[in-house]
Order: structure tokens, then sequence, then C-alpha cells
């Protein structure tokens, strides 16, 4: 029977029965970190909530137990469910529900359990569940991978009773509720029908026998919490979030099952120079106006060292060069990505008068012609037509100024919302167009 005290797996996470693998995941870890028994020493309450969110994660992020959960909630998740196993009806309808379908199901979510019946066996072995930590490396070593120390806690298998849960020279005794076998069968009536289950046997948990004279060093439990220093590899190509599997190093399995795993997810410090673009590598290279003017070889940092590059002449700033192979190994293969370089033409300062008279020289002589953007630029305001110096359909008029005579004061305006300053030298403009409406002043 499934524990009725059981907060639903998607309660424990915090998320909603439609998330992604990627949200079921992230609320774990997120939870993992709070209450890791490493976080909060002697806390038995967050023990208990680690082990709570452990069992959720561990069924939520499996497609097959998650499907099964969904399906059948917590009865699809045990390890003596059978949704193919029928139950009698007692009465001499041996062989199941034949084609009743789902009926099981409806009489399960009236009973508490599923209507299908077990062996009546106790329960058999089952995998330990998986432990969670991190790890934080540079951006190098996760391009090309790396072995590391990592400290984790795991529940181990007692070694002094040996997993048996008895005090040393006692024995576990049978269970004589179940007599041995972890189950019992109950019978409920339902529209005249009776039904059969076998439910793990309440007084001894399901494991068939009863510890009289627990181990001192477990209490009882045939299991303890331990912490474990071991060498990982990380692979080569791992991206920050992304996490890698250590076989058998997680929690102690029950009656006799495998450990579970232990699953290290990986956080990589940003690099001062390169970003990362899956399995390409990115990165922005200064150059003088002159190397980009005239080309230049120059060198280029990557993962592998630095390398030259010949930049050609004319080079603009913002042009991307790739340099292949250069990038980072993708997870399992010998091959990698690309580096992009792309080039930052800096503008020199703190010119000397020499030589701003220099770059004047060098502008007139280069002239339009080698500068083929700015007159491509200039060439598209050609033509462009604009409002005329008279009243518009806009309610637009215009005020002519002129140039002022010598010895003669320069005419001014003040037109209201225009900013101060924007009408300071008259003189150079021939007409001012104005909004009707605004109101102006003029002095001379």
């Amino acid at each position: 029977m499934a524990d009725q005290n059981k907060r639903d797996y998607y309660e424990v996470l915090g998320v909603e029965k439609n998330a992604s693998d990627a949200e079921i995941k992230k609320a774990y870890r997120k939870l993992a970190m709070k209450y890791h028994p490493d976080q909060n020493p002697g806390d038995k309450s967050a023990e208990e909530k680690f082990k709570e969110i452990n069992e959720a994660y561990e069924v939520l992020s499996d497609a097959d137990k998650k499907a099964r959960y969904d399906q059948y909630g917590f009865a699809g998740v045990d390890p003596n469910f059978n949704p193919n196993a029928g139950a009698g009806f007692g009465g001499g309808f041996g062989g199941g529900f034949g084609g009743f379908g789902d009926l099981g199901d409806i009489f399960g979510d009236f009973f508490g359990g599923s209507a299908s019946s077990s062996s009546g066996r106790r329960r058999g072995p089952s995998k330990g569940q998986n432990v969670v930590s991190e790890i934080e490396i540079s951006f190098e070593d996760a391009a090309f991978g790396c072995e590391r120390e990592i400290t984790f806690s795991r529940i181990e298998t007692c070694s002094t009773c040996h997993g048996t849960g008895a005090k040393e020279g006692t024995t576990p005794q049978t269970c004589t509720y179940c007599h041995g076998t972890g189950t019992v069968r109950t019978q409920q009536n339902f529209m005249g029908m009776t039904m059969q289950s076998s439910q793990p046997c309440p007084q001894c948990g399901g494991t068939g026998t009863i510890i009289t004279d627990p181990c001192t060093a477990c209490r009882g439990k045939g299991k303890v919490r331990h912490t474990k220093t071991i060498k990982v590899k990380v692979p080569a190509g791992i991206d920050d979030g992304q996490s890698f599997r250590v076989r058998d190093e997680g929690n102690a399995g029950s009656n006799g099952g495998p450990n579970g795993d232990l699953l290290v997810t990986v956080s990589v410090r940003k690099h001062p120079i390169f970003t990362r673009d899956g399995a390409n590598v990115m990165c922005q290279m200064p150059i003088s106006f002159t190397q980009a003017a005239l080309g230049a070889s120059i060198e280029v940092p990557t993962l592998d060292g630095k390398v030259r590059y010949q930049i050609p002449e004319g080079t603009q700033t913002g042009t991307t060069f790739r340099l292949r192979g250069k990038g980072i190994p993708y997870v399992g293969y010998k091959t990698r990505g690309d580096q992009f370089v792309t080039v930052v033409v800096e503008t020199p300062t703190r010119l000397t008068r020499e030589q701003k008279e220099l770059l004047r020289q060098l502008e007139s002589s280069v002239g339009e012609d080698g500068q083929p953007k700015r007159k491509s630029f200039f060439d598209k305001l050609k033509g462009k037509k604009t409002t005329p110096p008279a009243a518009s359909a806009a309610g637009v008029f215009v005020y002519s100024a002129g140039r002022t005579s010598p010895g003669r004061r320069n005419q001014s305006m003040k037109i209201d919302g225009v900013p101060p300053g924007w009408l300071r030298d008259q003189s150079m403009l021939s007409s001012v167009a104005v909004p009707c409406g605004s109101s102006t002043e003029m002095t001379s």
C-alpha cells in the first residue's frame, strides 16, 4: 500500500505536472543544495527533506518511471508493481479482468492500492538512489577534460552488521505476521465483488524479518551515512551546467540491490577572453588602424596557445575570421569545433600635432574612392527631397536669416520649444523651419 503520508512528487519539487526535464532538474538542484546534509549537519528534518527530494527526482527524471507514476501514482513505481497482472474475483473468476481494461486502476483509486496482486514474495533487490554533487572548473579544463578530487556524502551499508541491522552475534528473526514473506493479502468488497491485493507487511516493512537486538552503529537500519572522497575524470567538452555520471558511487541499494550513481554537475568559470557557443570558441581581437588599413600578421590567442594569422589590407572593424579545429572537442569525440575571431579596429587617442596633420593629409589623399562605405552612404542621401522654403501642409513657415554685413550684429531668434544654443550661428544658415504655433522673439 502506498504511504498515505507521502506527498506528490511534483509537489515535493515545486513544479507543475507538465514541467519540462530542464525545469525538473533545475528545481531539484536548488532544493538538493538547500537541504543537503553537509549544509545542515545534525538537522534530521533537513535530512528527511533531502531524502524526499531525491526520491521525487529519481522518479521524475526517468522517462519510464515518470510515465508510470503519472498513470498509476505511487503504485506505478513500486518494485513489485505489475500493470499487466490481474487479481482474481475470489469467487472463481481467476485469470484477471480480461476485457475490462483499466478497471483495476479505478479499484486502486478506491482502495489506496493496485487491484493487481504481487506474487506474495518479499520485496526484491532495488537500486540505491543517486547522489548529486557539484564542482567548479576552469574554461580550459572544461574544454580538454581533467581529473579532480570530489568529496560527497552518501548512504553506505553498515560495516558493523553488514547490512543486517542486527547486533553483532545476533540474527534477525522471521516476522510472525507475514511469516517471512514480507507481504500480506487483503480483501475488499466493492459492488458485490471481492478484491484481493498484496501489500507490504506493516509489521516488518516488507523485509520479512524483525530485528530484536539492533546494531548500535546503524541503530538497526543496516545503513549509515558516510563522507567519501574520490577522484573523478571530467570529460573533455563538457559545458557549464551539464552533468556526468560516476557509476555505483551513489547510495547503497536495498535487499542486495546495486548502489546508485554519483551525478556530478559542472560549473565553468568565465574566461577573460573566450566565450563559448556549443563546440565553437568566440573572441574579439583589437588591431590598430594601420594594421587594418595595410594588413598585418598578428598573434591570435587560442586554447592551444598563440597562432599567427594574416589580416588582409582594408579589413573593417567587426570582420570575423575562422580558425578551423581550434574550438572545443565534442563530448566523446576527437573532433573539435572552430574558433571565430572578430577584429575590432582601435582608433588612436592622444595624437600629437604632427600625427594629426599626417592623418589630415591621409584623409585628403585617400578621397571618396578609397572609402567605399562612406561614399555609398552619402550617395544614398543625394536627391533626397527636403521641405521647400515656404508654408507647407504640415504647418511650417520659414525664417530667412542670411549672412550679415561686416560691422552689423547678427540677428538672433528665440523659439519656444527649441533647446538653447540650437540656433547660435544663424549667419551660417539660409533658412530655419519653425512649426506653426510656435512663438518667436527676434533681436538685432
